[in-house]
C-alpha cells in the first residue's frame, strides 16, 4: 500500500493551485499540499506528503539570511519514521521536521514528497510555515474516514485515481503558522452521503466530522497540463471567465459583420436586377420605337420591300431575346 501510494503522489508532482497565488506580503507560498491518509502495518497512521512550495517573487528565494535553511517544514511532535522521496533535493531534518537547503530560482516551484507515521489513535496536529492555498486530504477507499478540529473542511467525495478510489477531504486558505488537528479513525468508514460521487453542492463543517458532499476533484491531468503551459501563474477560473468573454465577443463581433455583409449584398443584388430590368425595358421600347421608324419610312417609300423586310426580322428577333430576358423578372 505504502508503495502505491508513493507512486500516486509522485504523479501528482506538477499540480497546481486552483484558486491563484497566496498572500502577497509572502515570498513563499503552497500552492497545493496532497495528504494522504492510511493505517500502517504496525497500527500507526501513515502519512505521505507532496507539497508545492512557490517562489512567487522575481528573485531567487535564498532564506529568511539568518542560517543555510531555504525552507523550513514542520511535522507534527511525535512522529516516527521520517522518510524523504527524492534524493535530488538536499535536505536535512531538525527537530521540527526537516529544512532544504537548495534556493528556488524567481517564479519556480519546488515539490517536496515526504512521509511519516503517527502513533495509533492519536490526534494528528498540522501546522504549516508558509501559507496554504489547499491542503487535500486522501483516505483510500475502506480504510477509514477523518474528523477535522479547528479548522472548515469540505468533503469532495469519492474519486477514482490510478484505479484506487479514495474519500477526499480539502481545507483551503491556511495562514502561516496556523494549526489545525485531524483525528483519524481507520475502523469508522464515511455514512453513505459523504461517499457519494454525484454532483451535489458541497457543504462545508467547521469543527467536527464533514456530513455532505462538495463536487469532485478538478482531473489531476488537465491541472498537470495547465501547470506545464505558460498561463500557469493565472487562476485558471479567471483565465475560463475571460477566455469565454472573448470567444463570445469574437463569435458576435463575426455575427455582426456577418449578417451586415450578407444585408449588403443582399441589397446590391438587388439594386443590380433593378437597374439589370431597367436597362432591358428600356431596349425593348428602344427596338419598338425602332419598328415603328421603320414602318415609317416604309410606307413613305422611302425603302425597298427586301431592305424592310430584312431590318425587320432583325429587330423582331431583338425584341424576342430581351422579352426572354425580361421574363426572368416577371415569372
Amino acid at each position: 500500500m505504502i508503495k502505491r501510494i508513493t507512486v500516486f503522489l509522485l504523479g501528482l508532482l506538477l499540480l497546481i493551485p486552483i484558486h491563484g497565488l497566496a498572500a502577497a506580503d509572502s515570498a513563499i507560498s503552497v500552492d497545493m499540499h496532497y495528504l494522504v491518509v492510511s493505517p500502517a502495518e504496525d497500527g500507526s497512521t501513515n502519512l505521505m506528503n507532496m507539497v508545492n512550495y512557490t517562489n512567487t517573487t522575481a528573485e531567487e528565494f535564498k532564506g529568511d539570511g539568518t542560517g543555510e535553511a531555504i525552507l523550513n517544514v514542520t511535522i507534527p511532535k511525535g512522529a516516527i519514521g521520517f522518510t524523504f522521496l527524492d534524493n535530488k533535493i538536499a535536505q536535512k531534518q531538525v527537530d521540527s521536521g526537516f529544512i532544504t537547503t537548495d534556493p528556488i530560482p524567481a517564479n519556480q516551484t519546488v515539490v517536496l514528497p515526504y512521509s511519516y507515521r503517527v502513533a495509533k489513535d492519536k490526534e494528528i496536529s498540522l501546522t504549516f510555515d508558509y501559507p496554504v492555498q489547499m491542503i487535500q486530504i486522501l483516505v483510500p477507499e475502506g480504510m477509514g474516514s477523518i474528523e477535522f478540529k479547528n479548522v472548515t473542511a469540505t468533503n469532495q467525495g469519492l474519486f477514482k485515481m490510478d484505479d484506487q478510489n479514495y474519500q477526499g477531504y480539502s481545507v483551503e486558505g491556511i495562514q502561516a503558522q496556523q494549526s489545525f488537528t485531524m483525528v483519524y479513525d481507520k475502523g469508522k468508514q464515511p455514512s453513505p452521503s459523504e461517499t457519494q460521487t454525484s454532483n451535489m453542492q458541497g457543504v462545508s463543517a467547521t469543527d467536527g466530522n464533514v456530513t455532505k458532499t462538495a463536487p469532485a476533484f478538478h482531473n489531476p491531468g488537465h491541472l498537470r497540463m495547465w501547470s506545464q503551459s505558460p498561463l500557469r501563474s493565472w487562476d485558471p477560473h479567471v483565465f475560463l471567465i475571460v477566455m469565454s468573454a472573448i470567444i463570445i465577443a469574437a463569435l458576435s463581433y463575426f455575427a455582426y459583420f456577418r449578417m451586415k455583409a450578407m444585408a449588403e449584398e443582399k441589397r446590391l443584388g438587388a439594386d443590380k436586377e433593378e437597374s439589370a430590368f431597367k436597362n432591358l425595358m428600356a431596349k425593348q421600347k428602344a427596338i419598338l420605337d425602332k419598328i415603328l421608324e421603320l414602318e415609317e419610312i416604309y410606307g413613305e417609300g422611302n425603302m425597298t420591300e427586301e431592305d424592310y423586310q430584312a431590318k425587320l426580322a432583325a429587330y423582331k428577333q431583338h425584341l424576342v431575346q430581351v422579352k426572354m430576358n425580361l421574363r426572368q423578372f416577371v415569372e
